[in-house]
């Protein structure tokens, strides 16, 4: 198959993006498959569109390794003149367009907020990965734990709050502070006091009008994968220093996973079942994945979705993934499945 492997873009995880990017890209073509890995906002300036996926290029010179500090966007916005007209870079829709399918690779607003699923939609653009419906839903994190509550599945309590509003009620100390509709915990803070309460808000606004104030769950943290509505196994994650944040996630070394998480047959059913419950919830499709949290007492918690789980040396979907026996390769090979087959129905 002819495939656009899409990446990049202008969101706070752009690096993450560009890396899963790379390795998918990597992965499709081991498959057999004739791929080019494109930057959704740099695209292609090249004239030679009508023979794009026959082209000798290295399409991964643009994919540069995840650094421990969150991408410069200014510098890349600066790379193109008409970029506030168009999102979408030179040539990016006309090779979408002549792909069998797209594999979407964007991580953050960029990919996850549901605007380039409807603009494929319109377009008839086959891509992989959930809907614009779906994945509006679960980018927001205040309308998402608000369907949480509707169907019963279990979250820490908590607020949303938007730039200037006045607080009608607080979340105890120690609380999360989180920006609305970030990712890959960008612009997220624990805050144990007024001092580092009013410091995480100015951070999280820094990235969203709208911010989640929510109780703070000391325990354990987990993932579940979600694949065509099935639960994989359970990996936990344990970070050596702090929480869960932007390093730990991506730089090799940051954090001990263990896949399958060593738990009880029992708590590792509920685990899955809520998982499933909450992809139901979400109307999501293809695939995703589910944080969670565990306190002391065993009581488990969701904290949110992820409609375009990384897919980095370091990310949790394709470890979960190998654990149920399935390598990389494979892995991309049945969102491939999934996302051709839907097209058929």
């Amino acid at each position: 198959m002819d495939i656009v492997v899409l990446a990049g873009g202008i969101s706070t995880e752009r690096d993450v993006s560009l890396v899963t990017g790379k390795m998918i890209y990597r992965a499709l073509k081991k498959n057999g498959h004739r791929v080019i890995l494109l930057d959704v906002f740099l695209g292609y300036e090249g004239t030679d569109i009508d023979s794009v996926f026959s082209l000798n290029k290295d399409w991964e010179a643009q994919a540069e390794d995840i650094k421990e500090t969150n991408p410069d966007i200014n510098r890349i916005k600066a790379m193109r003149k008409d970029w506030e007209k168009c999102f979408f870079g030179p040539n990016v829709i006309a090779a979408c367009q002549k792909a069998d399918v797209v594999f979407i690779a964007l991580h953050g607003e960029n990919g996850e907020n549901g605007k380039v699923q409807a603009y494929f939609d319109l377009m008839g653009i086959t891509y992989t990965g959930t809907d614009y419906v779906s994945a509006a839903l679960s980018m927001d994190k205040g309308l998402s734990k608000d369907i949480f509550r509707q169907y019963g599945i279990p979250t820490p309590k908590g607020i949303r709050l938007k730039k200037g509003e006045s607080e009608l009620e607080r979340v105890p100390f120690p609380c999360m502070v989180k920006a609305c509709c970030g990712g890959s915990s960008v612009g997220v803070c624990i805050a144990e006091n007024e001092a580092e309460y009013e410091a995480a808000k100015a951070e999280a606004y820094q990235y969203d009008e709208e911010i989640v104030i929510e109780q703070y769950i000391e325990g354990r943290e987990f993932s579940v994968g979600v694949l065509d509505g099935e639960a994989l196994p359970v990996i936990e994650i344990e970070p050596l220093v702090g929480f869960y944040d932007y390093k730990n996630k991506y730089q090799a070394g940051s954090s001990i996973e263990t896949c399958p998480a060593l738990l009880a047959r029992e708590k590792t059913e509920e685990l899955q079942r809520c998982a499933e419950t909450v992809f139901g919830a979400l109307r999501l499709k293809k695939y995703a994945r589910m944080d969670f949290m565990m306190d002391k007492n065993g009581e488990i918690y969701c904290l949110e979705a992820n409609t375009m789980p990384g897919m980095t040396p370091t990310s949790l979907l394709p470890q979960e993934a190998a654990a149920a026996g399935m390598s990389y390769e494979q892995l991309c090979e049945k969102l491939l499945e999934i996302s051709l087959r839907d097209k058929k129905d």
